[in-house]
């Protein structure tokens, strides 16, 4: 590895990711057969030579003897059949090569692949601070596919042009070494111009790939966050942010376009030059030995000299296009590189550190101090000294933002403190093996995340890190989960869905309701059987009912384990042997409940605060205690409790394809064309410009034919001196000008196609985005589609693009013009040699085709394993906290490896197929030129056609059969970049075809007001993906206008579907909601979501600064102020918070805004909602992430910004709610009763029980 290191950007990336015996044996084999069969066509152009010398002969021929011109044929016969002997041992050598590149290239994007997403798991979590899952997509997804690009079987046919290259000067070198010596000194300005060139293309590539990966990245957060971006019509601003990252995309692309072509330009001007002067030089040395009649060179020799060197030039000239492949793999490589070669600082795989079997639970942190490394001037814990009691159950509380999660997350190693120590069982946390450790501890996350797996995988993570072998005893595995399932009160929800413990929860576990997610997480955190149980806000989202179950649960538990819990809702953890109080960073008390509240200090005013002030006197109060088993009973357990979010199935077996389900039906290249067409026209002139370039550059090939047979036709012994040397001044200076002419066309094409490419695949993701963001949620969610599996639109498909529309198009349509000039060309000088030898060119054609077919149908096969991988991927770094802490490093690994099982397998067969096609098309090639020369023969000695005649027909064909077999090299881009266009242009006319609807349906109502109610009419509502499952029964409710109302029930009983049907998220089966006298179940506008705003029950904020964020609430075309952002914010009770940061509201909030807290993040939240100034709020479990002086104060600021409006507020936490106008309780998707707070406490048992269990008074 050592050597490795220190090897230049290309061969470093050629032997990446540890290669095998296999891969090693692919690279030799393949390198060995690359360079051999670079060797028989300098050996074909000896031959050409000795061809030559015969027509010669047998022009120059002053004997008449009859047998002479049948002795030439016979010897011209046996030179012909050596040429196809060597064309066979090309062919199987060019297969070789193919081949074993081809496969070596997949294996390395393979290896890479694993070795990156390998090396990311193993990182502690900060460094994920600055690194957002996005990139990870597009490192996972469009760098790979550059890196395969450029390290398959592009790499044998440079090397096999390197080798010609080489062979060509050795043989020039032994036919005529002083030409040869002339030649080779214009070889170090070619190579020069190379370095160069490609040292610029690297740096510009790496800069496309940064930016690509930021725009990639704000994709990311808006597919994975749809909720927010709809409810707040959010989706142009978005745009506008992804739009700025790929112009800066852009702009380094368009310098990238521009040094590939002035490379282009000069590679190809120091080549024909070299033309020019060996044309010069030869003329003269034939001259020499005519006027002399001695000498070392012949005719025959001169022309071997000149043919091969010409060749050699051309075919080096056109391994540019590949030239910037590879260097765009070098740039995606280095960045990759970053990632894979960096030591993490707490590494959750390493095999060090002490290993105890068994730990009695105490931990206890000495003089700790912490601050993030994103924000190193905040100090977080300030020399912090907790002592958490073996077996005992301590319990931290305090303000938002004061530490307390911080404490729960250097417990776990999750991050280590920056000064101080932590000891468990006396033993420094950093001594031990943190596998060890954690296998030790649960940790039952303030916002949990499940991976997409299904609910009983989900609880059974928690066993892979377990002190018990459990591993191959599936059926303990499941009555483990099973069991745990019970004791976090999931059992319940779980065996009413369709699939029960089978059901898939989604990606980050969108399919369940938030309380249905905290209790399948507490299931996967209890299942280990733990001797640390630390529970983050574990119930925050869990109604009072399941929340006093759980607690039950605990408490049975808690005799044999370490408990630390971490608490707003003080009622939770009033049992606790240990309360510890913080505030700034600092603990500031400490004791049991019952201690504290006789200080009357900081805990005892939290208390207070959280006491719901009842009607109920006494006694009745003690009945309710009293009774509290009734939670066990019919009453409220036997509710039809389901996900509120559809949990499913594999989408692709339980939901039909939707009507607008982009499928990718096979499309024509014109039809393809006539797609993009609108994106091409405002740039018209630059194509027509490219265009005239490339024709230029397809039509000098053939130019060049014209001036190398005229040439070669007048290097003939039998004419004068003069003659000849005037011959080859001129036609060396006709190279001269196409030598010039080429400089320019290629520099306009390559630029041009370059420029226009930028500008394709600029607005093709761009206009991706904004349909990706016009479908509904309904479309989101339905189909197995996933955000990374929707990203993939973005990042693979928009890097395929790139790479089919750029260079390659440009080369296709050169060589295109090539053929046609060619074929017209040769009919017109010799057109009985021309139509012979164009019989072969059906065959050359087909067996390019059927290598795209090949590759075409493989990347069909298998698009949805690589969408597929990326998503696994991109999950686990999403939720990297929750694979470091559960040890699901290797597991997650292995899951990524399967996804790729199929395309892994196929790759042998469908890479022998693809190489043997296109060996076949360098056979046939030099089948055509030995074609060519046998029957050209024939006609020259017929008389029929002169020798420049047919040296014009030969040079023709010749390369464009060079120039058709490499063509075909590039039809992996082909294949890729054509299926990439389909899928491309499939989103972007749906996304087209949904705004073109019918105009009434897109009319919409302008928005609640304040003088008109919200109505639901006789609601019925199932999700997409579970449509025999009725989520809302019948639901009939009215909202008066300008009133604060409150729905309250149990998790998973319709009540965030309630909201998610007034925001028209999705569509109802049957009844209506009705805003201000409007249906907005009848309409597909959005305009009356203006004046709404949501503030969602998972608080999300997207990379980018608080100002950015809070903003991202204004109504759609507003601008709002500086001075309004901080009204909202002071508001929201957060604007101190951003005051004392060093940055105040320009803070970046990192990704998914983990520089906050989780109560940070709710409140600015709400500011973001407050900014709108809506006629109708929804709050979503506003408060479940803030402490109770939080909350108070929260509250108050609530009261002011929401006079005279509309307000919708679910809560858990029924303090929130006490003084709302209405509140409706709901049960099983229906509204079972509704009243003030004291109403509802007097008649409904339900609701009492649920205030009883909130109370921490004693």
């Amino acid at each position: 590895m050592g050597l490795i290191h220190k090897l230049g950007g290309y061969p470093r990336l050629i032997l990446a990711g540890n290669p095998t015996r296999l891969d090693a044996g692919m690279l030799f084999c393949g390198t060995v057969c690359a360079i051999a069969s670079g060797v028989p066509f300098p050996l074909i152009g000896v031959i050409f030579g000795q061809l030559l010398n015969d027509f010669n002969a047998a022009t120059c021929a002053e004997t008449e003897e009859s047998g002479s011109a049948s002795d030439l044929q016979g010897g011209i016969n046996s030179k012909i059949l050596t040429i196809f002997y060597l064309a066979i041992a090309q062919f199987v050598l060019i297969g070789a090569h193919l081949f074993c590149w081809s496969t070596y290239g997949a294996r390395l994007a393979q290896r890479l692949r694993e070795r990156y997403l390998q090396n990311l798991l193993r990182q502690e979590p900060s460094y994920f601070d600055n690194l957002p899952p996005g990139e990870v997509a597009s490192r996972i997804s469009a760098d790979i596919q550059t890196i395969r690009s450029g390290t398959s079987e592009k790499v044998g046919i440079c090397l096999a042009s390197v080798s010609f290259f080489v062979t060509a000067y050795i043989v020039a070198f032994v036919k005529d070494h002083d030409l040869a010596a002339m030649l080779i000194s214009l070889v170090p300005a070619y190579f020069l111009m190379s370095f160069v060139g490609s040292h610029f293309i690297e740096k510009y590539a790496g800069l496309m790939s940064d930016y690509a990966a930021t725009a990639a990245s704000i994709a990311s957060e808006a597919l994975s966050n749809i909720t927010v971006v709809q409810a707040f019509g959010a989706n142009a601003r978005l745009e506008e942010k992804f739009s700025d990252a790929l112009k800066s995309s852009k702009r380094e692309g368009l310098k990238k376009a521009l040094a590939i072509g002035i490379q282009s330009g000069v590679l190809y001007f120091v080549a024909y030059s070299a033309n020019a002067l060996a044309f010069w030089q030869g003329s003269k040395s034939i001259a020499d030995l005519v006027s002399h009649k001695s000498g070392g060179v012949t005719v025959g020799s001169t022309f071997t000299v000149i043919f091969i060197l010409v060749e050699a030039t051309l075919l080096l000239s056109q391994v540019a296009p590949f030239v910037h492949l590879f260097m765009a793999a070098v740039a995606s490589f280095e960045k990759l590189r970053e990632d894979m070669d960096r030591e993490p600082l707490i590494d959750g795989t390493s095999t060090s550190g002490l290993t105890p079997t068994q730990v009695a639970g105490y931990f206890e942190l000495k003089n700790v101090s912490f601050t993030y490394p994103s924000r190193p001037e905040i100090i977080v814990l300030d020399q912090v000294n907790i002592s958490v009691p073996a077996l005992k159950h301590t319990a931290i509380v305090g303000l938002s933002g004061s530490g307390k999660s911080t404490v729960a997350s250097l417990v776990t190693r999750l991050f280590d403190p920056t000064e101080g120590e932590i000891l468990l069982d006396n033993y420094n946390i950093k001594d031990l093996n943190t596998r060890t450790m954690r296998s030790f501890i649960s940790l039952v996350q303030q916002e949990p995340s499940l991976l997409d797996r299904s609910i009983l995988e989900n609880i059974a993570h928690g066993l892979v890190n377990s002190t018990e072998e459990r591993g191959p005893q599936v059926v303990k595995i499941v009555a483990l989960a099973r069991n745990a399932a019970v004791l976090a009160d999931a059992d319940s929800f779980i065996e009413k869905l369709q699939y029960g413990y089978a059901t898939l929860v989604g990606s980050s576990g969108r399919l369940i309701s938030g309380g249905q997610k905290q209790r399948v997480a507490l299931a996967r955190a209890l299942v280990k059987d733990p001797a640390v149980l630390i529970l983050d806000e574990a119930t925050a989202a869990l109604d009072s009912r399941s929340e006093q179950k759980i607690q039950q649960a605990i408490s049975k538990i808690a005799g044999g384990r370490t408990i630390l819990t971490i608490a707003h809702r003080l009622s939770t953890i009033k049992n606790a042997d240990n309360i510890i109080v913080m505030h700034k960073g600092r603990v500031v008390e400490e004791g049991s409940h019952s201690a504290l509240m006789e200080k009357s200090g900081a805990y005892a005013d939290l208390v207070k605060l959280q006491t719901l002030a009842t009607t109920t006197d006494g006694n009745e109060a003690a009945s309710l205690r009293g009774d509290s088993g009734k939670l066990d009973g019919t009453s409220v357990t036997d509710l039809d409790v389901v996900s509120e979010k559809g949990g499913t199935q594999d989408a692709e077996t339980s939901s039909p394809r939707t009507e607008d389900e982009p499928e990718t039906p096979p499309m024509s290249f014109w039809a393809l064309l006539k797609g993009y067409a609108p994106a091409l026209r405002p740039h018209v002139l630059m194509v027509a410009a490219a265009l005239v370039g490339s024709t230029i550059v397809g039509g000098a090939f053939s130019g060049e034919a014209v001036i190398f047979g005229n040439t070669v036709g007048s290097l003939d012994i039998c004419k004068s001196p003069s003659s000849i040397r005037s011959s080859g001044n001129f036609y060396g200076l006709m190279f001269f000008v196409l030598a010039i002419i080429e400089l320019f066309a290629n520099i306009v094409s390559w630029t041009g196609f370059g420029w226009v490419s930028e500008q394709i695949v600029y607005s093709a993701r761009v206009l991706s985005f904004r349909s990706l963001f016009e479908q509904d949620l309904q479309w989101h969610q339905s189909n197995g589609r996933t955000p990374a599996l929707l990203l993939s639109y973005i990042t693979r498909d928009g890097s395929a693009l790139a790479g089919l529309s750029g260079s390659v198009i440009g080369t296709l349509f050169s060589i295109t013009i090539n053929l046609i000039a060619a074929i017209v060309l040769t009919h017109i000088i010799a057109w009985k040699i021309a139509l012979v030898c164009l019989a072969l060119v059906p065959l050359l054609l087909g067996a390019g085709l059927m290598e795209l077919r090949v590759l075409g149908n493989f990347e069909e096969r298998h698009e949805n394993a690589y969408s597929k991988s990326v998503d696994i991927g991109t999950e686990a770094i999403a939720s990297i906290k929750t694979i470091s802490s559960l040890s699901l490093e290797h597991e997650t690994l292995n899951v990524y490896r399967r996804s790729l099982k199929g395309p892994r397998q196929e790759t042998f067969k469908v890479t022998l197929q693809a190489s043997f096609w296109q060996a076949l098309t360098y056979f046939l090639g030099n089948c055509v030129n030995a074609l060519a020369y046998w029957w050209g023969s024939k006609q020259i000695l017929a008389g029929t056609y002169t020798q420049t005649q047919f040296l014009i027909v030969v040079f023709s064909l010749l390369v464009s059969a060079m120039l058709w077999s490499q063509m075909f090299a590039l039809a992996p881009e082909l294949s890729s970049g054509r299926a990439a266009m389909a899928r491309i242009l499939s989103l972007i006319n749906m996304g087209s075809a949904k705004m073109q609807g019918d105009p009434q349906l897109m009319q919409s109502s302008t928005g609640p007001s304040a003088e008109k109610d919200l109505e639901f009419r006789n609601v019925h509502f199932s999700y997409p993906a579970r449509p025999n499952v009725e989520v809302l029964r019948g639901l009939s409710m009215e909202i008066p206008a300008g009133s604060f109302c409150a729905l309250v029930g149990p998790s998973g009983a319709g009540k965030s579907t309630i909201i998610s049907l007034v925001e028209r998220l999705y569509t109802p089966q049957s009844g209506s909601v009705v805003i201000d006298g409007f249906d907005v179940t009848a309409s597909r506008g959005v305009s009356f979501r203006d004046t709404i705003a949501l503030v969602p029950q998972e608080n999300v904020l997207f990379e980018g600064t608080i100002e950015f964020n809070i903003a991202l609430g204004a109504r759609p075309g507003q601008v709002v102020s500086a001075k309004e952002i901080e009204e909202a914010c002071k508001l929201a009770n957060i604007h101190d918070v951003i005051q004392d940061l060093p940055n105040g509201y320009q803070t970046l909030c990192g990704p998914n805004g983990n520089q906050f807290s989780g109560g940070q993040k709710q409140r600015l939240s709400i500011a973001r909602a407050l900014v709108r100034k809506p006629k109708l709020l929804i709050l979503d479990e506003p408060t479940s992430a803030l402490d109770a002086e939080s909350e108070r104060l929260l509250q108050d600021g609530l009261e002011k910004a929401t006079k005279g409006i509309t307000v919708i507020a679910i809560a858990h936490r029924l303090y929130t709610i006490r003084k709302a106008d209405r509140i409706f309780l709901i049960e099983s998707g229906q509204c079972v009763d509704y009243g003030l707070h004291e109403e509802l406490f007097k008649r409904s048992p339900t609701y009492r029980l649920n205030v009883m269990h909130q109370s921490v008074a004693e």
